[in-house]
């Protein structure tokens, strides 16, 4: 088997993900064969011997990769502690196997969410530096002045940072409930990264709250027939995409 930096393998493993699995090997809590890892190890699974704080390392489960559809009402997170509905509880009991979701969509908004627990794609998935690029469909009250769609689409401060430049164009009314009525609008917007609610946020500044948000599409991978609350296993295409996306 081929050697792979030890970071990757304890974020395949489940460890921790791979910035973390960095922390822990900075930190002097990881060994490979008996001796003090270094942040530039590599290892080859099934011959080196991997322990995190004196516990051996066991096999990498299968990488899982999964899309899907979450409803409002829901929260894209591993657990919540007031209770409330999870994305891992749409999932089946045997495919929620240390699998993760990729980013957030808050609890009012919905739409495609990846779930994994491979911990490289993940990080291309979130990270702006790799582009991948997610677009969102939001219905929005009133309609706004193309000064404002500039303004939105040069980006602008929140919390002190500038957004990045986002794609804004008005969208056709094409999908159910998509009416267009004088008083609000559609629009489909493509950005590079992914703030707490950064969408909303940025139409509330120009004066159009989003009354109801969607994500469509995440880099190259898209699934208008995937119904709300459903989800099924990526392509071997589209992993291969994301991977390069």
């Amino acid at each position: 088997m081929t050697a792979e930096r030890l970071q990757k393998v304890l974020a395949r493993a489940g460890v921790a993900s791979r910035r973390k699995a960095e922390e822990l090997i900075r930190a002097g809590r990881v060994t490979v064969n008996g001796e003090i890892a270094e942040i530039g190890t590599k290892v080859t699974e099934g011959e080196d011997l991997v322990r995190v704080d004196g516990k051996p390392l066991g096999s990498s489960p299968p990488l899982r990769y999964y899309l899907l559809n979450k409803p409002r009402g829901c929260m894209s997170t591993t657990s919540d502690p007031e209770g409330r509905p999870t994305v891992l509880d749409l999932l089946a009991p045997r495919h929620r196997l240390n699998v993760v979701p990729v980013g957030r969509l808050d609890y009012l908004s919905e739409g495609l969410i990846l779930l994994t627990n491979d911990g490289d794609l993940a990080l291309r998935v979130t990270h702006p530096r790799y582009g991948c690029k997610k677009t969102y469909l939001a219905k929005v009250k009133g309609n706004p002045e193309p000064a404002a769609i500039q303004r939105l689409s040069r980006g602008m401060v929140l919390d002190g940072h500038k957004t990045g430049p986002a794609k804004v164009e008005a969208a056709k009314p094409s999908r159910k409930g998509q009416r267009r009525v004088s008083h609000n609008s559609w629009w489909t917007i493509e950005i590079g990264e992914g703030r707490t609610r950064q969408i909303r946020e940025m139409f509330f500044r120009v004066g159009h709250p989003v009354q109801r948000l969607q994500r469509v599409k995440i880099g190259p991978v898209e699934d208008p027939r995937l119904a709300v609350g459903s989800y099924r296993e990526l392509t071997e295409s589209e992993i291969k995409a994301l991977r390069g996306s």
